[in-house]
């Protein structure tokens, strides 16, 4: 994986002593293999903190995320997984300062799905702005 998993900070278990919960950070390269290696990186993640019951949907928001990433920002990308209470956060960030437009494909397109996916499937979603550019994130609530 390009770069590595970032450890922020301590990193408690799921029950977020100290106000500190588990996340994680990985750098990805602008290229075809972005979103395999997130969705990899994810399932380990997701299985190390004992929440791979989320993973199939959490896997399906981070390689929709990542592939738009990379297909319109053409950019290093770095994704985070972060727990929060009772929810899963996924963010990709991305040096492109241009928000996705989401939009209703017909169909018969053969893209223009993603976002679609992203908000059927996440509890929420949006974006945030950043000093390089933007994150685009979604979250998951588990119980």
């Amino acid at each position: 994986m390009a770069g590595g998993w970032n450890r922020p900070g301590s990193m408690p278990g799921l029950d977020g002593a100290a106000g500190v919960w588990p996340s994680r950070q990985i750098i990805l390269p602008p290229a075809d293999q972005a979103p395999g290696l997130a969705r990899l990186a994810t399932r380990d993640v997701l299985a190390a903190w004992q929440l791979a019951g989320l993973a199939d949907t959490a896997v399906l928001l981070v390689s929709e995320l990542v592939t738009n990433s990379v297909r319109h920002a053409c950019t290093s990308l770095a994704l985070r997984l972060e727990i929060a209470g009772t929810s899963l956060r996924i963010e990709v960030h991305d040096h492109e300062p241009r928000r996705p437009q989401p939009r209703t494909p017909d169909g018969l397109d053969e893209s223009g799905f993603g976002l679609v996916l992203v908000d059927a499937l996440a509890s929420k979603w949006g974006v945030f702005d950043t000093s390089t550019g933007k994150a685009v994130w979604a979250e998951l609530q588990f119980s």
